[in-house]
């Protein structure tokens, strides 16, 4: 079962990702990571250069080869924040993965993103719009939601292993 964690940006994918398989001990995907190995240079190198239309493509093509590879086997993956709005995403993370979307309030995410805009090409104005136009395809594409503006890293994969597993 390939257990995809998904949210906006900041809300807590890659850590939590981290600490859910070390706890299970199985693989951890960071999808930004494939797409960044995959085209030899950095996501905000590839939104510089190539636009986010292009980058979105390659995570397409990272989405659809990560499912492929773990098809058979337990891994995490976190996705980007905006894997969602790949044509074809929704569907594809809800047929084919256990979809957690780890939900944050704005004021919380907000909070986190501070003074990481460099490495986060999306992390500058229009935030609040962003996220509002995402949620709706967050919930569409979620099997589970979980709410983490109260919680820690850690208690988040707690719950997830408790309740959802």
């Amino acid at each position: 079962m390939l257990i995809a964690l998904e949210g906006f940006m900041g809300s807590g994918k890659t850590t939590v990702g981290r600490i859910l398989s070390d706890a299970l001990g199985c693989p951890f995907i960071d999808l930004d990571e494939v797409i960044a190995r995959k085209a030899g240079r950095s996501i905000p190198a590839i939104f510089e250069a190539d636009g986010e239309a292009a980058f979105r493509r390659l995570e397409k093509k990272a989405l659809e080869g990560t499912i492929s590879k773990y098809a058979e086997s337990t891994a995490v993956l976190a996705l980007g924040g905006g894997t969602v709005t790949v044509p074809g995403a929704v569907k594809l993370l809800q047929e084919k993965t256990l979809c957690i979307y780890l939900k944050a309030s704005l004021e919380t995410l907000q909070a986190r993103l501070e003074g990481q805009k460099a490495g986060r090409p999306l992390a500058g104005e229009g935030l609040e719009e962003r996220l509002a136009t995402r949620e709706p395809l967050y919930e569409a594409a979620a099997h589970i939601t979980i709410d983490t503006d109260a919680l820690s890293p850690d208690q988040i994969a707690d719950e997830i292993i408790i309740d959802c597993l």
